[in-house]
C-alpha cells in the first residue's frame, strides 16, 4: 500500500489545480486520471471549442471584407486544417498539464481509481491511502431517451470536435451553452443550422432579455431556431419534433445532442463508503466536503456549477479546508461566458430572478452602438444590463456583444469588492475600449 497526504481522482481543471495548490502548501499528492490530463475542458470542451470559435471569427471577418475595403476577396476553407490546429492546441496544453503534474510533491498515475474504503483507493491492482480524498471526475454528455438517438449520424460535443467534414445540414437538440456555441461556429463554417429547444428561450441561466436579443442576433446570421419544441424521434434523414401541438420534421445530415451534462459519479464504488449521491451528483457542503469525513467532491461531479473555473476554485476551497485555512473565495459569485458570435457573459442574479424574489433593485442598460470602439470594430450589436440593489451596490451584470466575457469579468470583481454604482462612476476607464460601456451604463 502506498501512503500519501492527499489523493485526487481526476486530472481536469479542478483536480490538477488542486494538486498544484496542495503541493505548494507542503502536501504530498497522488492524482489519478484514466484518460487524458486536462479533463473535459481541455480535451473535448472549452479549449478545442474556443479554438474553432477563432476559425469561425476569421471566416466571418473575411465575409465582411468589403466593409474594411477588401474587395473581390476569394478563399477556400480547409476544415481539416482547422481540426488539425485544434488538436495541436489541445496537445500543447495537455503536455503542459502533464509537466505540471511532475513537479515535486505530485505523482500522476494514469489509471482508473475506485474506492476500497473511505481512506483507500485501488488503481491497477495497487492500493493507495490518504487521510483526505478529493473526487474530481467531471461529467459526460447527457443523452435523453429519444427514439433513434443511437443512429450513427447522432453525435455529442466530443465527436463534433473531431469531424472529418462540415455537415451540410446540422440539427442541434438543445439551446444551452454547448448548443449555441456550436450553432454559431458551424453557421460560420457554412452549415445550414437548425436548433430545436424545448424551453421558451435559449440559455436559461442568462437574463431572458439578453438571451432573446442574442438569439435574434444569431438568427440574422442564418441559424434557424425552433423554440418550445419537443423532439419525438430522430430518423436517418432528420429530426421529428412537436411544436404547439403540431408535428414538424427538419432534415439533417448530422444531429448534435446538446442537452446538458451528467456527473461522472458511477464507477467509483461510492456505495462501498456511503457517499450521498442525488440524481447522479455527489452532495457536498460549502467546503466541498461530502457526508464522509475526509472525502470531498469538486467540479462537475457535484453539479453545483458545471464550469471549469468553478471547479478550480472549489478545489482551492477543499484544499484550504483540509489545511484548516480560511479564504475569501466567493463560490456564490462565478461569472460565465458563452462564446457565440457575438459573445454573451453574465455574473450574479438575472433581472427575472430578482423580480421573482421580490428584491428591490435598479436596472441600467447600455448599448454597444453608442460606444466608439464597438463602432470601430464593426461590432455594434450588443447590450449591457447592470443591476444594483437598494443600497446602490452592484449585484449583477448580463451582457451580449463583443468581448462580453471580459466585461462580465470586470463586473464580477466589482461585485466581489461590494462596489456601488457611484464608486464605479468615479473609476477611470481607458478610451476607447469596450470596457467603457460598463462605466457609461453606470453614468446613465
Amino acid at each position: 500500500m502506498i501512503k500519501t497526504d492527499l489523493i485526487i481522482i481526476g486530472c481536469g481543471p479542478g483536480g490538477y489545480k488542486a494538486a498544484e495548490y496542495a503541493a505548494h502548501n507542503g502536501l504530498q499528492v497522488t492524482i489519478f486520471e484514466r484518460e487524458h490530463a486536462g479533463g473535459t475542458c481541455l480535451n473535448c470542451g472549452c479549449i478545442p471549442t474556443k479554438t474553432l470559435c477563432k476559425n469561425a471569427e476569421v471566416l466571418d471577418n473575411l465575409h465582411e471584407g468589403e466593409t474594411y475595403g477588401i474587395n473581390n476577396c476569394s478563399f477556400d476553407f480547409d476544415f481539416s486544417k482547422a481540426i488539425e490546429r485544434k488538436q495541436q492546441v489541445v496537445e500543447t496544453l495537455r503536455s503542459g498539464v502533464e509537466t505540471l503534474m511532475s513537479m515535486p510533491g505530485i505523482t500522476l498515475v494514469k489509471a482508473e481509481a475506485q474506492f476500497k474504503d473511505a481512506k483507500t483507493v485501488v488503481a491497477n491492482g495497487v492500493e493507495y491511502t490518504a487521510d483526505n480524498i478529493i473526487i474530481a471526475t467531471g461529467s459526460r454528455a447527457k443523452m435523453l431517451p429519444i427514439a433513434g438517438i443511437d443512429l450513427p449520424h447522432v453525435v455529442t460535443s466530443t465527436e463534433m470536435l473531431n469531424l472529418q467534414s462540415i455537415p451540410k445540414r446540422l440539427v442541434i437538440v438543445g439551446a444551452g451553452v454547448i448548443g449555441m456555441e456550436f450553432a454559431s461556429i458551424f453557421n460560420s463554417f457554412g452549415s445550414e443550422v437548425t436548433v430545436v429547444e424545448f424551453l421558451k428561450e435559449c440559455l436559461p441561466a442568462l437574463d431572458s432579455d439578453i438571451a432573446k436579443r442574442l438569439r435574434q442576433s444569431i438568427s440574422k446570421k442564418g441559424v434557424t431556431f425552433s423554440m418550445q419544441s419537443g423532439v419525438k424521434e430522430i430518423t436517418p434523414t432528420g429530426v421529428v419534433f412537436e411544436r404547439k401541438g403540431k408535428e414538424e420534421t427538419v432534415e439533417a445530415d448530422l444531429v448534435l445532442i446538446a442537452t446538458g451534462r451528467a456527473a461522472n459519479s458511477d464507477g467509483l464504488n461510492l456505495e462501498a463508503i456511503g457517499v450521498n449521491v442525488e440524481r447522479g451528483a455527489i452532495v457536498v457542503d460549502d467546503n466541498m466536503k461530502t457526508n464522509i469525513d475526509g472525502v470531498y467532491a469538486i467540479g462537475d461531479v457535484n453539479a453545483r456549477m458545471m464550469l471549469a473555473h468553478a471547479a478550480t476554485f472549489q478545489g482551492f476551497r477543499a484544499v484550504n479546508h483540509i489545511l484548516g485555512r480560511k479564504d475569501d473565495i466567493r463560490l456564490d459569485l462565478v461569472p460565465s461566458a458563452i462564446f457565440t458570435h457575438p459573445e454573451a457573459g453574465c455574473v450574479g442574479p438575472t433581472e427575472d430572478q430578482l423580480k421573482e424574489s421580490g428584491v428591490e433593485y435598479k436596472c441600467r442598460k447600455g448599448y454597444f452602438r453608442a460606444n466608439g470602439k464597438a463602432l470601430a470594430m464593426n461590432e455594434t450589436d450588443g447590450m449591457v444590463k447592470l443591476l444594483s440593489d437598494k443600497d446602490d451596490k452592484i449585484i449583477g451584470c448580463h451582457v451580449f456583444g463583443a468581448h462580453s466575457a471580459d466585461i462580465s469579468q470586470e463586473v464580477s470583481c466589482l461585485i466581489a469588492r461590494e462596489t456601488t454604482i457611484a464608486q464605479l462612476r468615479d473609476m477611470v476607464h481607458t478610451h476607447p475600449t469596450l470596457g467603457e460601456i460598463v462605466w457609461e451604463t453606470a453614468m446613465a
